[in-house]
Formats: structure tokens, C-alpha cells, sequence
């Protein structure tokens, strides 16, 4: 699978306005054509019955709202994110300065569209460095949407009263789960806060979809 995301961050700097769209794209994001199943209670050992089929979904969208707070302020806007095995492509629309930000990943090249131009870079976070002069932390966001830790890092993961993701620690990042939905017989997550120092990014999922490849 193609990840989004890698993560560094350097020390902190302002970003104009006009990149908190892209901001937001590196840290979070989904388009779905299925909303959320009706609200029913999760029980002990839904989370472990789900855990193979989870950890091998490699298609799938999301859409919903994302809010970014830093020291400059905060922000808000709408986010689709569709992520399949070699590709991904994640809007963000609302209120920034250039006020629709899309990017567009296939392997070995990253393309950033927004109000400014077009941008084009072999990853993300290199995308960032050009731009901004700073990369953040995040390679593991397609796992950690889903609820998962990343393989290739050491975490700290919390479980709940109920053996679901309740706090996790990964790459300098607080992630916690406030919320699921039952979305194809999958419980997902429909709310998470995301911290990283004075960083704070939350994901609330309106319409989750997993799309099958066969």
C-alpha cells in the first residue's frame, strides 16, 4: 500500500493561510457513498473478531469534517479522502484562503492543487519541505484512521472497557478514539483527536466506506 503520510517535524514556524489546506491534507481526510450504520452497541470482543479483516483493508473512503487548532489559531473544513492499494486522492474544501485544496498520490509522485498552483513533488512530506519549509509526522495516518498502529513503529496502545483503541502514542503523536460507527459489519472510527505538541487535529467521520477489490 501506498502511504500518505511520513513523519518529521521541524521546529515550529508560521504558515501563511493559504497552506492550511495543505496542512490539513498531511494530517487527515474521504469520499463515501455509504453513511454510517444506525448507532448499536459495540460489545467485548467485536474489536479481536474484526482485527484480520481490518488489518487487510487496503480500499477505502471517508468524508467528514476536520478542525486544526495551532498557536496561530484554528480552522476548520471539509474532507474526502479515497484511498485505494497504489493511489489515494483527498479534497479538503472550506474556508481557506484558497478554499478547495486537492492532493493526488501514485507511486513515486504527489500532486498538490490548490488556489496558489500546482505542485508536484515524489512524496508528501517532500511536497511540504518545498513549500513550507518543514515536514510533519504522519506516514502512519492510513493506519491510524482505521483504529490501527502503524507496523513499522513502536507504540503505546490504551484499550478500553471493551478491548477497543481508547488512547494511542505513535511517532511523537496522541491519537484518541472518542467515538465508532458500524459501517459493513466493521466497527470504525467516527471521531478522533489527533495531538502532536501545541498541534491538535480532530476527524469527525460523517460517511465511511470500505470498497471491496474483487
Amino acid at each position: 500500500m501506498i502511504h500518505p503520510f511520513s513523519l518529521r517535524l521541524r521546529p515550529a514556524c508560521a504558515a501563511p493561510r493559504a497552506w492550511l489546506g495543505l496542512l490539513l491534507i498531511v494530517m487527515l481526510a474521504g469520499c463515501a457513498s455509504q453513511a454510517p450504520g444506525p448507532d448499536q452497541a459495540r460489545e467485548r470482543g467485536d474489536w479481536d473478531a474484526q482485527a484480520e479483516r481490518l488489518q487487510a483493508l487496503e480500499s477505502w473512503s471517508l468524508a467528514g469534517k476536520v478542525g486544526l487548532r495551532t498557536n496561530e489559531g484554528s480552522e476548520s473544513a471539509n474532507i474526502d479522502w479515497q484511498q485505494r492499494p497504489d493511489t489515494y486522492r483527498i479534497l479538503i474544501s472550506g474556508p481557506f484562503g484558497a478554499g478547495r485544496t486537492l492532493l493526488k498520490g501514485l507511486p513515486g509522485k504527489v500532486t498538490l492543487t490548490n488556489g496558489e498552483g500546482r505542485f508536484d513533488a515524489e512524496t508528501p512530506e517532500a511536497l511540504m519541505e518545498q513549500q513550507l519549509g518543514w515536514s510533519l509526522p504522519i506516514s502512519a495516518l492510513d493506519y491510524w484512521v482505521r483504529g490501527l498502529p502503524t507496523p513499522d513503529a513502536s507504540e503505546r496502545l490504551e484499550h478500553d472497557d471493551l478491548d477497543f483503541p481508547q488512547r494511542l502514542q505513535q511517532l511523537g503523536w496522541t491519537i484518541e478514539y472518542r467515538d465508532w460507527t458500524r459501517t459493513d459489519d466493521l466497527w470504525l472510527p467516527r471521531r478522533l483527536v489527533m495531538t502532536y505538541g501545541d498541534l491538535r487535529a480532530t476527524l469527525v467521520v460523517n460517511q465511511w466506506d470500505t470498497v471491496s477489490d474483487s
